[in-house]
């Protein structure tokens, strides 16, 4: 299968973005020769920071293996980013449960037809304290059994720093200059999963063992040891609203 051409709003978007990028910031990229020369494949990256996407895209965009990126519907309305999402052919996810079906079915064409689809498995910025990679959502997962293609995991660290998540006040800190450090890691192996219905657990157990992955990768990176049990963001708001519920109750 053919990979994904470099075509014109691609290159525009790295015309606009490349730049900058490069003058402000220092690089760190390791792995990129484990990324698929050819065939369809999925990348799965941790998400710590507005800017890190930009971060990523130029680390694969220079692997010559251009990404299709899984990207919330409304920037598709955006005047001008949504140009560039439709010209270079990035899926629209919907928060509709009917529409988000859609969003499946193109990843699983994209990846049929030997592109790659990048997906951020955490669904948004991570909340966890320390900024590891939170427990993850199953699209990933679901899209990798059906096709059976490489799954890649890529860490990144230091977007982070240029723009904090969740800060009061989210202006860039661009000096001292940061690093912005990327790095892919060998294919994730599901092969156990591929002949098991796919049902919630076995999709759970598989997003469990992609998210292991590029938390190893993260670990490497930042030289640290992340949390035994990865951030829940679902079970902390319980958590927090039990608290909340006894404390009213005294």
């Amino acid at each position: 299968m053919s990979r994904r051409r470099i075509g014109f709003w691609y290159r525009l978007a790295a015309v606009i973005a490349k730049p900058p990028l490069v003058v402000l910031f220092k690089r760190d990229w390791r792995g990129m020769e484990h990324i698929p020369a050819e065939g369809g494949f999925i990348t799965a990256v941790n998400h710590n920071s507005y800017l890190d996407p930009l971060s990523y895209a130029h680390f694969q965009y220079n692997s010559g293996r251009v990404p299709r990126l899984l990207a919330k519907a409304a920037l598709f309305k955006v005047p001008f980013v949504g140009s560039i999402l439709r010209g270079s052919g990035q899926i629209p996810v919907y928060r509709e449960s009917t529409n988000a079906l859609d969003a499946f079915r193109a990843a699983v064409t994209a990846i049929e037809s030997g592109e790659c689809v990048a997906f951020y498995p955490e669904g948004t910025l991570t909340r966890d304290p320390d900024m590891w990679p939170m427990a993850g959502k199953t699209g990933a997962a679901r899209v990798a059994l059906v096709t059976r293609a490489p799954v890649i995991p890529v860490a990144q660290w230091g977007a982070n720093l240029a723009m904090p998540p969740y800060a009061k006040e989210n202006k860039l800190r661009l000096f001292p200059r940061k690093t912005l450090q990327v790095k892919a890691g060998p294919p994730v192996d599901l092969s156990g999963f591929y002949d098991r219905e796919p049902t919630p657990d076995v999709l759970k157990d598989a997003t469990e063992t992609i998210m292991a992955a590029i938390t190893e990768l993260l670990e490497e990176l930042r030289g640290q040891q992340a949390p035994a049990e990865p951030y829940d963001h679902r079970k902390a708001r319980a958590e927090q609203r039990r608290k909340a519920a006894g404390e009213d109750s005294k």
